[in-house]
């Protein structure tokens, strides 16, 4: 059987992100690909169209601090206990990035609009708030079927791309993702869909009834690169932890476009040592 999915250097793989691009990345810890990222900053991409699944931290301010970033969508991007995300701060006080503000029940109800093939879903959660009066995009409407109640229509969210990091793939091009069913959801919502992975096995995860629930078959997915390490310095579940103390230095030193570069330098040190 021959794969859907092209096996891929990681620069094969980043080279089909076009400048302009938009992007649908998951949560620190659910499979972010740092490796791919940093393979897009070393390139200079530039114009990306972020959007968060729903929020983000390292990923988004890597990209953003090396000027990828024109605009992003997000529920927040922060690094939790250990600080807010300082080039992703200093972009949005300089008016450097467009900023569309959302909530993580409107992003997932619009990626699974897209995966569904709907043009709009409705959601409820935000009538009220001041998010409508800063999203055009967003329409307050009747239901349908009831005169008087107000529902809040959302349009689909159908990303150029979706990229994420996960355990393993096959030798037929399909990936394993575990519990995350979010990649799931976002490989179906995206026009086409990038991952690295750890390792490639032999055989076929959908012929094995352990593993089958847990894979996004190959017919989804675009391009898939063997990347060892590749979330490094966030977690991969079940794999390798988060570099803790690289990520309280980086919000200490990003602070500055100087300690910016030194942090990025690092990263990029420590990639080319994995690939060696």
């Amino acid at each position: 059987m021959q794969p859907a999915a092209a096996f891929a250097s990681l620069e094969e793989l980043v080279r089909q992100i076009p400048d302009g691009a938009s992007i649908t990345v998951p949560v620190d810890g659910a499979g972010v690909a740092l490796a791919a990222t940093l393979a897009l900053i070393r390139r200079g991409a530039r114009g990306l169209n972020l959007i968060t699944a729903p929020n983000s931290g390292l990923q988004a301010d890597l990209l953003i601090g090396a000027g990828c970033v024109a605009a992003i969508e997000t529920a927040g991007v922060t690094f939790g206990e250990y600080g807010g995300a300082p080039r992703f701060v200093d972009a949005v006080r300089r008016g450097t990035i467009t900023v569309k503000d959302t909530t993580c029940p409107a992003v997932f109800a619009q990626l699974q609009a897209a995966e569904k093939g709907q043009p709009f879903t409705t959601l409820r959660g935000i009538l009220g708030t001041d998010l409508l009066a800063n999203r055009p995009d967003w329409a307050v409407i009747d239901n349908p079927f009831l005169p008087g109640d107000k529902v809040v229509a959302l349009p689909a969210m159908r990303a150029d791309i979706a990229l994420f990091h996960a355990p393993m793939a096959d030798a037929e091009g399909n990936v394993w993702i575990g519990r995350r069913r979010e990649l799931l959801t976002m490989a179906h919502a995206a026009k086409t869909t990038l991952v690295t992975v750890e390792e490639v096995r032999d055989g076929s995860f959908l012929d094995d009834e352990q593993l089958a629930a847990g894979t996004i078959p190959a017919m989804y997915l675009g391009a898939v690169a063997e990347a060892k390490r590749g979330a490094t310095p966030l977690g991969l579940a079940g794999r390798y932890g988060v570099d803790d103390g690289f990520l309280r230095d980086y919000v200490e030193l990003a602070r500055s476009e100087a300690g910016f570069a030194r942090m990025l330098d690092r990263l990029m040190g420590a990639a080319r040592a994995a690939a060696e």
